[in-house]
């Protein structure tokens, strides 16, 4: 049974998630503060945390900032108020796997944590990804091309593990927004283009060729 903290101040929406959880058949730990989500989740004994921003002692910003600089690499779905795109980008660029715009639907919430559990779960015993002079380790996040270490953002990476997961395959756009963003975007949103371009600029233009009319593929840049 999946442990899930839960940080909320607000008690009727932390009563709503934690009904639905154990509903659903989780364990749900629901605290108010950004200290006691910190601390918690720090100690290394749950496998999620659903974190809103708007925290009373601590913003989830901070928090999502100490815990990623020690180390801790908890799945977490930001839960917020704000729905501008500034601090979307901010949530995400800062180690968020993922968030959620209030009100929200806790069908569509539950399917998020079901995604990214199955994501850890998929993971197993295996912490280092690699594919010619290009390789992630999963559990610290560090990326090493040709030798020296890069510094990806959260959702950098998260497209990185997905195509060192499947080497030399094409990747149509659909799938890597399945895989990495975990939900539809609008039809019109240009965000694995801008990822890609991210990514690219990051690891070398030459590792991900463009198909046209199919989607992306990492190559072996090193042969």
């Amino acid at each position: 049974m999946a442990q899930i903290l839960i940080a909320e101040d607000e008690p009727g929406i932390s009563s709503f998630i934690s009904k639905g959880l154990k509903s659903a058949g989780y364990a749900p730990t629901a605290v108010t503060t950004g200290n006691a989500a910190l601390q918690l989740a720090i100690a290394g004994d749950f496998q999620l945390l659903l974190l809103d921003i708007g925290l009373p002692d601590m913003d989830g910003f901070e928090v999502l900032r100490r815990l990623r600089a020690s180390g801790v690499t908890i799945p977490v779905i930001i839960l917020t108020a704000r729905s501008s795109v500034t601090d979307t980008v901010a949530g995400l660029e800062g180690g968020a796997d993922d968030y959620m715009a209030k009100p929200f639907r806790f069908e569509e919430l539950l399917a998020r944590i079901r995604l990214r559990l199955r994501r850890e779960t998929a993971s197993g015993d295996t912490t280092v990804l690699s594919y010619g002079d290009l390789s992630l380790d999963l559990r610290s996040r560090h990326a090493i091309v040709a030798g020296e270490e890069v510094e990806l953002s959260a959702r950098e990476f998260a497209l990185a593990e997905t195509f060192l997961a499947h080497p030399g395959q094409v990747l149509s756009r659909e799938q890597l927004l399945d895989q990495v963003w975990g939900y539809d975007f609008d039809p019109g949103s240009n965000v694995v283009e801008v990822y890609v371009r991210y990514l690219r600029q990051k690891i070398g233009a030459e590792r991900i060729r463009t198909v046209r009319g199919m989607g992306y593929r990492l190559v072996d840049s090193s042969r």
